[in-house]
C-alpha cells in the first residue's frame, strides 16, 4: 500500500501529508542500487528465479487460510488505525506489516500441515498478495471512514465544541447501523471507476507506483532467498509487540482518574507540561517517529515551537482584546478559533499546492503518452522487454476483468447508492450525489494518476472541495453542514479506493498475482472493513465517554477542524475572532510559499525545509506527540549510524510491533472499560505549593 494512509493522508490515513515515500520504498532504492554494485542485469531477475514455478489460476489464488488470516490481521490493524484516527490523525503506511505478518502466519500453518503430510497447496507470493491486498483494505476503511474525521464531526459532541448550530438538521450522532449501511454503499464505487483503466496505467504508461512496487519488492523477496531474514524480522516484530503490549498494560494500572498516568509526566517541568511540552511514554508515536521520514518528525516539532512555544502565548496575552476574557480554552471565539482556523488554512494552502502540483505533473504526462507515437500495448513488442517484464505482461493481460461488469457495477451501486444515502442523510440530496458520481471516475482517474507518479493520494483534498461546494449549494437552513461532511465521505471513498486498487494491481503486476484475484481481494476487505471499522468505532465510543473531547486521550482533532470546514462554506468567515483571518490569509500564503521553495532549491536542499502540512498538525493538538516521533527518528538514526544494514533491515519490523503491541492493548482496556473494571492507582505530579496543600488537606 500506499498512502492509504500517507497516508499520505493524513485526513484519513493514507496520509495527505506528503510522506515522501516511507520505509516500504527504501527497499525499492536499496534494491536497485545493489543490482547496480552487482552490474548484472541476469542477477536482477526476479522470475528467472520462478521460472519453473506454476502460477496458479485466479481461484487456486483465493483460498479460505487467507482470508481467514486478513480477517483477523484486518481487525487488528482497524484497532491500531482507529487509535490514531481518533488521537493525532497520523498514520503510516502498514503494508509492511500486513505482507510480514501474513507471510508469517500462513507459512507457519503451512510448514505444520508439511510436516503432518496434510498439506494441499503450498503458499506462494499470489497468496501473500492476496492477503496484503485484502489486509490493507480492511484497515483502509477505518482510514478513509472517516471515523476520526467527517462522520464523528457530524455529531453533538463536536457541534457544541464549533458554536455552530446544533439543530437536527446539522448534527447526526454517530449510530452502528448507518455507518455500516453508508459505508458499504459507498466504498465500492471507486474500485469500478478505474478497473478499465488498469492495462494503460500499469502496461502503457508503466507508472511505478513506488509503494505497490516497493510491496511487491517485499513480498517477492519473503519466497526467495529473503525467507531467513523474514522469519528475523518476525521475531523483532513480536518482541517488541510483546514489550508494547505490556508496556500499555503496565500504564493502564496508574490512570484511575483524569489526569493520570505516566502519560502526564512533566519532562520538561510543569510550565512546559502545561503548554503540552511533555514525552507521554506512548510506544505507538515512537514507532510511528521510526517509520516516518525525518523531514515529517522535524516539521511536526517545529510546527509545535513556532505554535505552542511562541504564537499562542502572545495571542493568549490579547485576551480581551483579539477575543473575549472570559471565553474558555475550548471555545471558538476563544484561543481554540486561533489554534483551528490557522491550522486549517496551513492545510488547505498545502493542499491546494499539492492539487494543482499533482494535476499538472498528470495532464503533462497524459499529453506526453498520447503524443507519443508509439502507441502499441508493450506485449506487442516483447523484443525490447526484459524477461520479467515479458512474463508479468502476458499474465497481467491474461486475465481480463470485462469492461461491461466495471460499468455495470458503477452504475447499479450509484443507482443504489443515491437512493440509499438520502435516507441515511436527509440533507445529500440525489442530485447532489449523482453531480459527485459525474464527475468521480473523473478524479479517480486523476487521483490514482498521480499517486503512480508521485505515491501521495490526494483523497482529502477532493473530499474538502465536496465539503465545500456540496455544503455552499444545500445552505445552512438546509443542513449544508452534514450534507457537505457526508458529500465528502462519498467523494474520499471513490478516490481513495481507486489510488489503493491501482497501487494493488502494481503489486499484483510484480508477483504475477492475477488481476482478478487482486480485485476480488480488494472488494472482500473493502467489505469486511465496512463492518469491522464501523464495529470498532462503537467499541471506542462506549468504553471510552470522552472521545471527541479537547484534552482527552482520544481528541479527534480533525474532526473539529473538518465540521469547521463545513461551517465556512455554508456560513463564510464571520465567525472567526478578531484578526484570525488576517492570520490564517499569512499562514495560507506561507504554505503555499514554502511548497515553491522547497521546488525551487530542488532535492539537495528542499529535504531540509519543513512540510507545511506537519507543521500544521500540532497546531491544534500540542507537541507532545512530536516529542515521541522525534524520539523514535533518534533511535532510529542512532541505530543506523552504529549498524545501518540491521537498522534498515529490522527497523520496520521494531516499529511495528511497538505501534501493534500498544494499539491491541486498547482491545482488552476498551473490554476492562465496557465491564466497569477501573485502574486500582492515580499517579498525578504537583508543584511542591500544590503538594503543600493536599497534604495539608489530608492532615486535616
Amino acid at each position: 500500500m500506499e498512502n492509504r494512509s500517507a497516508d499520505s493522508d493524513l485526513f484519513n490515513g493514507e496520509a495527505h501529508m506528503e510522506k515522501a515515500v516511507d520505509q516500504a520504498r527504501e527497499i525499492v532504492a536499496e534494491q536497485e542500487e545493489e543490482n547496480k554494485e552487482k552490474g548484472a542485469r541476469a542477477v536482477a531477475s526476479i522470475e528467472k528465479i520462478f521460472e519453473n514455478t506454476e502460477v496458479p489460476s485466479w481461484k487456486d489464488q483465493l483460498t479460505l487460510r487467507a482470508f481467514v488470516v486478513s480477517l483477523v490481521l484486518g481487525f487488528v490493524f482497524s484497532f491500531i488505525v482507529m487509535k490514531l484516527n481518533l488521537t493525532t490523525g497520523i498514520i503510516p503506511s502498514f503494508s509492511v506489516s500486513a505482507g510480514l505478518l501474513g507471510f508469517f502466519f500462513v507459512k507457519t500453518y503451512t510448514k505444520l500441515l508439511e510436516k503432518s503430510g496434510w498439506l494441499n497447496q503450498p503458499f506462494t507470493r499470489q497468496e501473500n498478495t492476496v492477503i496484503q491486498t485484502c489486509v490493507v483494505a480492511t484497515s483502509g476503511i477505518a482510514s478513509s471512514g472517516g471515523f476520526g474525521s467527517y462522520l464523528l464531526g457530524m455529531s453533538k459532541t463536536i457541534a457544541e465544541q464549533s458554536n455552530d448550530n446544533t439543530s437536527s438538521r446539522n448534527v447526526k450522532n454517530p449510530e452502528l447501523g448507518w455507518m455500516i449501511g453508508f459505508l458499504l454503499v459507498v466504498s465500492f464505487l471507486g474500485l469500478f471507476s478505474v478497473v478499465p483503466l488498469r492495462k494503460i496505467m500499469i502496461i502503457k504508461f508503466k507508472l511505478t507506483y513506488p509503494s505497490g512496487t516497493a510491496t511487491a519488492h517485499l513480498i517477492n523477496s519473503f519466497h526467495t532467498q529473503g525467507a531467513k531474514l523474514a522469519k528475523k524480522q518476525v521475531m523483532a516484530l513480536g518482541k517488541f509487540f510483546s514489550f508494547s503490549f505490556l508496556w500499555g498494560f503496565f500504564q493502564w494500572f496508574f490512570t484511575a482518574g483524569e489526569d493520570c498516568g505516566f502519560i502526564q509526566f512533566p519532562t520538561f517541568g510543569l510550565k512546559a507540561r502545561a503548554n503540552k511540552f511533555y514525552f507521554n511514554f506512548s510506544a505507538t508515536y515512537v514507532g510511528i517517529g521510526m517509520i516516518c521520514p525525518y523531514i515529517v518528525n522535524i516539521s511536526l516539532l517545529v510546527g509545535a515551537i513556532l505554535s505552542w512555544g511562541l504564537m499562542w502565548p502572545l495571542i493568549d496575552a490579547r485576551k480581551g482584546d483579539w477575543f473575549p476574557a472570559d471565553a474558555s480554552s475550548n471555545n471558538l471565539n476563544g484561543l481554540q478559533g486561533y489554534q483551528v482556523f490557522i491550522s486549517i488554512a496551513m492545510i488547505l494552502g498545502d493542499g491546494l499546492y499539492n492539487f494543482l502540483k499533482v494535476l499538472n505533473l498528470t495532464i503533462r504526462g497524459l499529453i506526453k503518452e498520447f503524443q507519443d507515437h508509439s502507441s502499441e500495448l508493450p506485449v506487442a513488442r516483447d523484443q525490447i522487454l526484459s524477461y520479467d517484464d515479458q512474463r508479468r505482461t502476458h499474465l497481467f493481460l491474461k486475465d481480463q476483468i470485462p469492461t461491461w461488469i466495471a460499468l455495470c457495477g458503477y452504475v447499479g451501486i450509484a443507482i443504489i447508492s443515491m437512493v440509499t444515502v438520502p435516507q441515511i442523510f436527509p440533507q445529500l440530496k440525489w442530485y447532489y450525489i449523482l453531480v459527485i458520481y459525474i464527475f468521480a471516475p473523473v478524479l479517480a482517474f486523476c487521483n490514482a494518476y498521480g499517486c503512480g507518479l508521485t505515491d501521495l493520494s490526494l483523497a482529502s483534498t477532493y473530499g474538502i472541495l465536496a465539503i465545500f461546494t456540496i455544503g455552499a449549494w444545500a445552505g445552512a437552513e438546509q443542513g449544508g453542514v452534514i450534507a457537505g461532511l457526508a458529500a465528502c465521505g462519498v467523494m474520499m471513498n471513490i478516490v481513495a479506493t481507486a489510488a489503493d486498487l491501482m497501487q494493488d494491481f502494481k503489486t499484483g503486476y510484480m508477483t504475477l498475482a492475477s488481476p482478478k484475484s487482486m480485485f476480488v481481494s480488494q472488494a472482500i476487505g473493502t467489505a469486511m472493513g465496512c463492518v469491522i471499522s464501523p464495529s470498532v468505532f462503537y467499541i471506542f465510543l462506549k468504553a471510552f465517554k470522552n472521545v471527541g473531547q479537547p484534552g482527552s486521550d482520544y481528541p479527534a482533532p480533525y474532526a473539529i477542524v473538518f465540521r469547521n470546514m463545513a461551517i465556512l462554506g455554508v456560513e463564510g468567515f464571520d465567525a472567526l475572532p478578531k484578526n484570525c483571518l488576517k492570520l490564517c490569509y499569512v499562514f495560507f500564503a506561507g504554505a503555499i510559499l514554502i511548497n515553491i521553495v522547497k521546488e525551487l532549491v530542488g532535492k539537495k536542499w528542499s529535504r531540509f525545509i519543513p512540510l507545511p502540512m506537519a507543521m500544521a498538525i500540532p497546531f491544534y493538538l500540542g507537541p507532545y506527540f512530536a516529542i515521541d516521533m522525534c524520539v523514535g527518528s533518534l533511535i532510529l538514526f542512532v541505530w543506523q549510524k552504529s549498524d545501518k544494514i540491521k537498522a534498515d533491515a529490522f527497523g520496520p519490523a521494531v516499529a511495528s510491533g511497538l505501534i501493534c503491541g500498544d494499539g491491541i492493548w486498547i482491545l482488552p482496556s476498551s473490554i476492562l472499560a465496557l465491564c466497569g473494571i477501573k485502574p486500582p492507582i492515580c499517579m498525578k505530579f504537583l508543584s511542591r505549593k500544590n503538594n503543600v496543600r493536599v497534604d495539608a488537606l489530608l492532615a486535616s
